[in-house]
Order: structure tokens, then sequence, then C-alpha cells
């Protein structure tokens, strides 16, 4: 099948946008797919990570090995609208690219061939299946990836394995954060994987049952985090009462350290 843009075999050459701790490709979706569909497959693992507010906090709070994977991804889109929001507080524009947006339009490209290996790493047989029905995918495998890959380096070991013994174009890590970069960037320093890695989080949910997702006149007020938590209280209730809000001390923060 004959692509849509040229072959791309090298990091993007662009200035990235470095706010709270994290560098920022600051391009929109439609920029992102180009450059996802003209990555010649046979370069070595490339990683694509969508950090939100949550994951900023957790960054600024882990620091180390977890900066670090976001530091050396292949992409480091915006995937909240808050961050951008946040972000325009200081001078900056840091376009909105939500995961689940990315892969879903990614997968309905005229560019994309449903031919393609692709490889979904974690959530349930049933997901998987429900988007390779969706999508038409003909030549997709699931890795039901085990819980505690952190906690316990033989399953993490596994999962690496598994990842190298079955090459794809495209990698669909779904096991949260930051389990998923963490996989992506031992991938790309044992240098044996091929493909770009996309750490989508809850995305595959979402492209399995679009229903689930916030109305789009929520999402574009930035509420959709309101959304989620009606729906799903017991479970998310810390991450955006309790962390999530923390990104507004490390932007003051942020503002304090520019001004001294």
């Amino acid at each position: 099948m004959t692509l849509l843009f040229p072959l791309v075999d090298h990091q993007p050459a662009r200035e990235r946008v470095p706010f709270l701790g994290v560098r920022f490709d600051p391009i929109d979706e439609a920029e992102a797919l180009a450059e996802l569909l003209a990555r010649d497959p046979n370069e070595d693992f490339a990683a694509v990570v969508t950090p939100n507010s949550d994951h900023l906090v957790r960054i600024d709070r882990l620091g180390g090995e977890v900066a670090h994977a976001y530091d050396v991804a292949w992409l480091c889109l915006n995937d909240s609208r808050a961050v951008r929001l946040l972000g325009k507080f200081v001078g900056l524009d840091l376009p909105t690219v939500p995961g689940a947006n990315l892969v879903r339009d990614l997968f309905s490209a005229p560019g994309f061939d449903p031919a393609w290996p692709v490889l979904f790493v974690g959530s349930t047989p049933a997901v998987f299946e429900t988007i390779v029905r969706g999508f038409k995918l003909k030549n997709a495998i699931h890795f039901d990836a085990p819980m505690g890959l952190l906690r316990d380096r033989r399953k993490f070991d596994d999962t690496v394995a598994f990842i190298e013994a079955h090459p794809a174009r495209f990698i669909l890590l779904a096991v949260g954060s930051p389990q998923q970069e963490l996989l992506a960037q031992r991938l790309k320093a044992r240098g044996k994987a091929k493909g770009i890695g996309l750490c989508i989080g809850a995305a595959m949910e979402f492209l399995a049952y679009p229903q689930r997702r916030a109305p789009d006149w929520i999402s574009k007020i930035g509420m959709e985090w309101l959304f989620r938590l009606v729906r799903e209280p017991r479970r998310l209730w810390r991450r955006y009462l309790v962390d999530s809000p923390q990104i507004v001390r490390l932007v003051f923060r942020n503002r304090l350290n520019r001004g001294k």
C-alpha cells in the first residue's frame, strides 16, 4: 500500500516546549498522525507518550527513571485540555492530542492499512476483540499483560520479551502509567523491538465502548475529568480530587522559579 506521507527515519527536527518538567512536542493531532503514518516500520522502536495533569504530578514526585521515560520518547503529546489552559497561563501553546482520539483517528485514517500488524498490550480479550471488529483490523494480536508489572521484575521482563517476539507496526501499551512508559523506555533501550509504541492508558476501553467517553461539548470545556469521576467515583476520586489538582502548585512554583 502506498503511504500518503514520506518516510521519516529520524527524530522529528523541532524544538520541544518544556513545561512542568516535561518537554512537549508542540504539534496538533493532524501533524502527529502524519508522523505516525510516515515512520519507516523498519526503524528501531519509538515511543509516543501522552502526559496529562496526573502524569505531570507523578513525574514531579517520582522523577528519575519515570521522568527519563517521557524525555526520551519519540513524541511527547499533551493529552489534557487543562494542561493546555495552564500552559497558556505562562505563555505557552501546547495543542491537545488525547491519546484515545489519536488511536481512533489513526485506525480510521486513509493512510492506515488494516492489514498492518498491530499488537495490543493490556486490557481484556473482550475489549481487544471489540476493537478488532470495529476497525476491521486484519493482523492484530493481544497480550493479556499481568497486573503488578512494576512489583514483579519477572512479569515486566516477560512482557518486554513478548513484545520483542511479536513485531508490529503499532504497539498499543495500555497497562497504565507509569508502567507503560517504563515498558516503552526499556524496549527502546534494549534496541530489539521495531515499530511505534503508543502509551494510551485506558484508551482501549474508550475505543471499544465510545459511549463511555464524555460528549464532545463536555470535553471541549475541559470537564471530561468530572464526567469520568461521576461514572467511576470509587476508582478515580483520589486521582481527580487529590493528585491532579497539585498541578496548580507546580505551575505557580514554575512561575516563581522563572521570576528569580
